[in-house]
């Protein structure tokens, strides 16, 4: 009979320990979700739009002519001259 006595009790001791731990951790996530959402109106995606178009529109002045860019071949060639310029530092006539 006393064993009967301290199972239930186990038993009853172990439930109310997890009601308590649910319990706290949905009032933790209530407190995360009311601390993390903005107010309405305050759209965080809004600023960011907003702070974007104006980066672009000082990074690209209207009148300003885009820059020629080298084609393939010239930057190709440019690269394997300076791999060259590169390979003969390195193979010094002082190392025989």
């Amino acid at each position: 009979m006393r064993r009967l006595v301290k199972i239930a009790l186990v038993a009853l001791g172990i439930r109310w320990l997890l009601k308590r731990r649910k319990r706290r951790n949905e009032e933790l996530k209530a407190a995360e979700l009311s601390s993390t959402q903005a107010p309405p109106g305050d759209d965080p995606a809004d600023e960011l739009r907003q702070k974007l178009a104006a980066s672009r529109a000082e990074a690209e002045p209207d009148d300003a002519e885009p820059a020629a860019t080298p084609s393939v071949a010239d930057r190709r060639t440019e690269v394997h001259e300076q791999g060259r310029a590169t390979l003969d530092e390195m193979n010094s006539p002082d190392e025989g």
